[in-house]
């Protein structure tokens, strides 16, 4: 790779990193559900209108919408609102990885090699490590694991949707999910307390949604799919284990978050038994899902 574009992949980690921090500053002025509506809607509206027709079938954009908008951040904003650090939640969420090839072999036939399969089990042991370590909300950590799953479902969706400009692909996502989550925070929520922060907003509370709409997912997305237009997946996916080091690190810098020993011991496990299975002797992609979304990752 060049170095301007190991520089760029290193400022979408970093920037998707320290979304962790930004979610837990805009968890405190806003519920769960909204905050995730107002994300997707301000992402959405008025890029839609710029965007083009989307160039992949409905059905896809839907099913990402539903299943990564709706389903992986829901459960990722309520996690972290039930107590999930930030720092430990961007560690946690990679079992996305785990996931994702659980899911490749069930729905798209995919045969795992063996050392694939070596490398996603030493990843799923650091995630057994972080969940038994003394002080984890075991409820918030299941939390995010669903998040896992679903980002890791989403990520079959993606591969079949085969997108051609990941960030056209983006906004139209953004905008179905925008929708049900409006009515999903109404009902879970409650109107009055979706009112209520409407009420009570501050420059904190809009700089911590102009973080998450414009540059975590605009911005990120628009980098991350730029890189991979120009490289092979196999060269790009490593960076995305820099997201849990900038994660943590900004965690603890911004929030005073601690970082326990058994966090590092499992966050060792957890990107190194994901690189293990990124090395090109891993489970190769189906003819008909392209090279470049083969072991793709996406935002936070």
């Amino acid at each position: 790779m060049k170095p301007r574009d190991i520089a760029l992949a290193v400022v979408v980690m970093a920037i998707w990193g320290f979304n962790f921090v930004v979610i837990e500053t805009g968890l405190d002025h806003f519920p769960p559900l909204l905050f995730n509506a107002l994300r997707f809607t301000l992402a959405a509206f008025p890029a839609l209108l710029f965007a083009g027709r989307p160039q992949v079938p409905w059905r896809w954009i839907i099913a990402v919408g539903l299943v990564l908008g709706v389903t992986k951040f829901s459960l990722l904003f309520a996690g972290m609102a039930a107590g999930m650090p930030a720092g430990l939640s961007s560690l946690v969420l990679q079992a996305q990885a785990v996931f994702t090839t659980v899911f490749a072999v069930l729905l798209l036939r995919e045969r795992p090699r063996a050392l694939q399969v070596t490398g996603l089990a030493v990843a799923f042991a650091g995630i057994i490590v972080v969940a038994t370590r003394s002080g984890t909300n075991l409820g918030a950590f299941l939390l995010i694991v669903g998040a896992a799953a679903a980002w890791g479902l989403s990520n079959i969706a993606t591969r079949k949707a085969s997108p051609p400009d990941t960030l056209r692909f983006m906004i139209w996502v953004s905008a179905v999910a925008s929708g049900p989550l409006i009515l999903l925070s109404l009902t879970f929520d409650g109107p009055a307390a979706d009112v209520a922060a409407l009420r009570a907003i501050d420059p904190e509370a809009v700089l911590a949604l102009l973080y998450v709409a414009l540059i975590s997912t605009l911005a990120g997305f628009a980098g991350w799919g730029f890189l991979l237009r120009r490289y092979a997946s196999a060269t790009v996916a490593p960076f995305s284990m820099l997201v849990p080091f900038f994660g943590m690190a900004s965690a603890a810098v911004f929030l005073g978050e601690r970082i326990h020993a058994l966090d590092v011991v499992g966050g060792v496990l957890v990107v190194g038994g994901i690189l293990l299975g990124l090395k090109r002797t891993a489970v190769s992609p189906r003819p008909d899902v392209p090279r470049e979304l083969a072991t793709a990752s996406g935002p936070t």
